[in-house]
C-alpha cells in the first residue's frame, strides 16, 4: 500500500502559492485543494489567510478574471457567470462588481453575433423546432430571456 505524502503547513503553502500564480483561484478551490492533501481545517483555514495576505489569493481578482474569460472565451451571458460564481462561492457584490466589468455594448454585440452564427447553422425545416433550439442555447449560455426571445423572433 502506497502512502500519499503529507504536507507541513510551509510546503502546503509553497504548493498552494504556485497552484494560485499559475491561474486565478476562489477560496472554495483552495479549500478543496488543501483538503485533497489532507490538511486539517485549522490549518486550510491558517493557509487561506496567509495566500490572501500574500495576494496569492484574492476573491475580487478571480471573479473578475473569470467574468472576462467565460465571457470572451466561452461567449457565457451574464445569467450563466452569476450561476458559476454562485457555485464557486462568491459573494453578490462581487459577482455585480466583475459583471460591471463587461462593456454593455460588447455585450450586446458578442449577443447579437453569437445568435446569428448559431442560426446560421441550425438545420431544421420547422420554424418553432428551429426558435427553440436556437433560445435552448442561448439561454443555457446564460444570456437574458428578454434578448434570447426577441433575438429569435426576429430571426425567424
Amino acid at each position: 500500500m502506497h502512502s500519499q505524502k503529507t504536507y507541513t503547513v510551509d510546503e502546503a503553502i509553497k504548493k498552494l502559492e504556485h497552484y494560485c500564480s499559475y491561474q486565478e483561484r476562489c477560496h472554495k478551490e483552495v479549500a478543496q485543494k488543501l483538503y485533497t492533501i489532507r490538511m486539517i481545517p485549522e490549518a486550510i483555514d491558517h493557509i487561506v489567510v496567509k495566500l490572501m495576505q500574500d495576494n496569492f489569493l484574492n476573491e475580487e481578482r478571480y471573479a473578475k478574471a473569470f467574468v472576462s474569460g467565460k465571457f470572451r472565451i466561452k461567449k457565457w451571458g451574464k445569467q450563466r457567470l452569476t450561476r458559476e460564481l454562485k457555485q464557486k462561492d462568491i459573494g453578490k457584490t462581487l459577482i455585480t462588481m466583475a459583471l460591471q466589468t463587461i462593456n454593455d455594448q460588447d455585450y450586446l454585440e458578442t449577443f447579437h453575433i453569437l445568435a446569428e452564427k448559431k442560426a446560421e447553422t441550425i438545420r431544421e425545416s420547422n420554424p418553432q423546432k428551429k426558435k427553440k433550439k436556437l433560445a435552448d442555447y442561448l439561454l443555457y449560455r446564460g444570456w437574458e430571456s428578454h434578448l434570447v426571445y426577441d433575438k429569435v423572433n426576429e430571426l425567424f
